[in-house]
């Protein structure tokens, strides 16, 4: 990222922002005028001095509306919490990026609770996809405003959440980079909750490289410049079960056109039948809908006796299915997962990567899924199945647009190894450059 100047960057955001032609109304659930302004020009004199300066010195961050920031009400786009307390500091995610200089614009809007892959929100609006505006095509969730917000250049890079997808799914339908790391590198501490077993915090940008600088920042490692990797000789497997089932036509030419260009480049492809896939559905309906309804209900149950009335009927909803859960079913969820973990990983351990489509749909229109709960959850169904094949598996992903020009975005998923995250980022950054995304 390179920033002559912090605070013309910032004039840039906020202009865009409050533009009434624009998306900053739906995409901000709040904005920090005033604060961004003071922190932008105290980068400026530094610079202007010469000083040392951190990694993300001056650079516009959004922050989604679920991470604490210090004296503002974190209310996770939901009107259930817009009475709470302010936050008395900041999430730690939060506090690492304004230590490496980040300057935090506001707090984006989402799917209430993060719970839903579409990026609706009946409170707050809905941020509409930048590739068709005159359609007002879904920006994905449920990380909706952090896109929106890089791609309409309120922020420069936007830190969201994922769960299921909720950083790369948005980031694939509106044609950014997105990255979901390993989840124990970057700490929860003060983010509001779906499913800790899964949460994950992660950047959305518009290339590789800036997804990489600022997860160094959020997992506290050293902010090192990324190399991408060269792809010649580099081992990618394609799994044949259930993430290439009923892709859209253009997502399936994606697809096909970024693995040729692959193989062009002198990666070896393999097929794999990676049948542990075919295990996920059955394990989360067993389960009453998996960690997400089930972590998302010991967190919701006593504000559902409260204010259900306040939450979008459809997230309500979700949650409550958990109260019929067990502690024995919760027991066996865990233990499939780590099962099914145990046995991924040897299937696996001999690939620099899997490749998938991030999303097999592209973004369809919000007024077809407003007020419809039944393709509501349908669509939602079909949006998380290849995303949440890294969190149930407790890996690392990234996603990089890989449509042709002038095309609907269409996202192309790397999976890792658990903590291979870095090398990831290394071979996704050639990726990157060779379908020339970006």
């Amino acid at each position: 990222m390179n920033m002559e100047s912090g605070a013309e960057a910032l004039e840039r955001c906020l202009a865009r922002i409050a533009d009434p032609q624009g998306e900053g109304g739906r995409t901000f659930v709040r904005v920090f005028a005033d604060q961004a302004r003071a922190a932008a020009r105290a980068w400026d004199t530094m610079r202007r001095a010469n000083l040392p300066l951190p990694a993300l010195a001056g650079v516009p961050v959004s922050v989604k509306d679920l991470f604490d920031v210090a004296g503002s009400v974190t209310t996770a786009g939901s009107i259930a919490l817009r009475d709470a307390a302010p936050a008395a500091q900041d999430a730690l995610a939060v506090a690492r990026l304004r230590r490496a200089g980040a300057v935090i614009v506001g707090t984006t809007n989402m799917t209430e609770f993060a719970m839903g892959a579409l990026g609706l929100n009946p409170h707050y609006g809905t941020p509409r996809n930048p590739f068709d505006r005159a359609r007002g095509l879904i920006p994905g969730g449920s990380s909706s405003g952090a896109a929106v917000s890089v791609t309409d250049g309120m922020a420069a890079v936007a830190i969201g959440s994922d769960t299921a997808g909720s950083v790369r799914m948005p980031a694939a339908l509106c044609g950014l980079a997105g990255f979901k790391p390993t989840a124990r590198r970057v700490p929860l501490e003060g983010s509001i909750p779906l499913a800790a077993s899964l949460d994950s915090i992660g950047p959305l940008a518009r290339s590789v490289a800036d997804c990489a600088l600022v997860d160094a920042v959020l997992a506290g490692e050293p902010e090192t410049g990324l190399a991408a990797v060269g792809l010649k000789g580099l081992r990618f497997a394609v799994p044949a079960t259930l993430v290439l089932d009923d892709l859209a036509p253009a997502v399936q030419s994606a697809f096909s056109r970024a693995l040729s260009a692959l193989s062009r480049a002198g990666a070896a492809l393999s097929e794999i039948a990676f049948a542990e896939l075919g295990e996920l559905a059955s394990i989360n309906a067993r389960a009453h809908g998996g960690f997400s309804v089930l972590e998302g209900y010991a967190w919701h149950r006593r504000l559902l006796e409260e204010k259900r009335g306040l939450y979008d009927p459809i997230i309500a909803a979700r949650f409550a299915n958990g109260a019929g859960a067990s502690a024995a079913d919760y027991v066996d969820l865990m233990g499939a997962r780590r099962a099914l973990i145990g046995r991924a990983n040897a299937a696996t351990r001999a690939f620099d990567a899997l490749l998938m489509p991030t999303v097999p749909i592209t973004a369809p229109p919000i007024a077809e899924l407003q007020g419809d709960e039944a393709k509501w959850l349908a669509t939602n169904r079909v949006m998380i199945r290849n995303p949440f094949v890294a969190n149930f598996l407790d890996r690392c992903a990234l996603t990089v647009p890989c449509q042709a020009p002038e095309s609907a975005p269409v996202g192309l998923m790397l999976m890792g190894e658990t903590m291979s995250d870095r090398r990831l980022l290394a071979i996704g950054a050639g990726v990157e450059a060779l379908l020339g995304s970006r």
